[in-house]
């Protein structure tokens, strides 16, 4: 049986109708919404992330083909076997990764999937590379929700080394943006260079920012403030 055949069955298998329910109500794939025709299966991304082990050699053309499926655990998967690709390839499998994956955006179109990849692939090969960061300034300008969100969820990486400038730089950018994934997760990437770099930084951006920000942002990146200061800039 062919490999990718064998993959998707194995998929089916944990199928379970009564999460596919829910994850599609979860995930906003009605009409008019974001995910707007994305289809479950029900499987919990625990056991989509056992599928990409037992499948982790599966060839970049495959993968492609995965990724391509109308079913949400299918490009989950392709995703995830993408992630495990890139951290164990040399340098040419990295860099192919990294190219690959910004030739499919278009498949990479619910916020799981984004955050479960951007910073483990755009963000660290941008890092390793030393890479100027025009990448991540073209897709926080796109018209596509999902490159927006790859951009400043790219930024994660570079937060974990210590480095919060190219998450400022993109939260800039995204302040005026309309979608509520990207209010929250600018406020997200706040929040953690708060809680992982500065929070002197994170707040000079809050104070400098604080009449353009929009509340869904600015409740995310004060999460974890002490009460007295949370309660002063909603306040403001």
């Amino acid at each position: 049986m062919p490999q990718i055949i064998s993959l998707k069955n194995d998929l089916k298998k944990l199928a379970d109708p009564k999460k596919k329910k829910v994850l599609q109500s979860f995930f906003k794939t009605g009409p008019g919404e974001y995910a707007e025709g994305d289809i479950f299966f029900g499987v919990t991304v625990p056991k989509s992330r056992s599928i990409s082990l037992k499948y982790k050699d599966l060839s970049i053309s495959k993968t492609e083909q995965l990724l391509s499926s109308k079913i949400h655990e299918e490009r989950l998967v392709a995703i995830l076997i993408l992630v495990r690709q890139f951290e164990e390839g040399d340098e040419k499998t990295k860099k192919d990764i990294f190219n690959f994956y910004l030739k499919h955006t278009k498949q990479i179109n619910n916020w799981d999937l984004v955050d479960l990849s951007a910073d483990k692939i755009v963000g660290a090969y941008l890092y390793q590379t030393k890479q100027e960061t025009s990448t991540l300034l073209k897709l926080a300008r796109s018209k596509n929700l999902w490159e927006r969100r790859i951009a400043i969820l790219s930024t994660f990486h570079f937060i974990k080394q210590g480095q919060p400038k190219e998450t400022l730089k993109i939260a800039e950018i995204l302040l005026g943006d309309k979608h509520d994934l990207i209010h929250k997760a600018v406020g997200w990437m706040l929040r953690e260079i708060g809680k992982r770099c500065s929070q002197a930084e994170e707040e000079k951006f809050l104070k400098k920012h604080l009449k353009q920000i929009p509340r869904t942002t600015l409740r995310y990146a004060i999460e974890r403030f002490p009460e007295e200061k949370r309660l002063s800039y909603l306040h403001n």
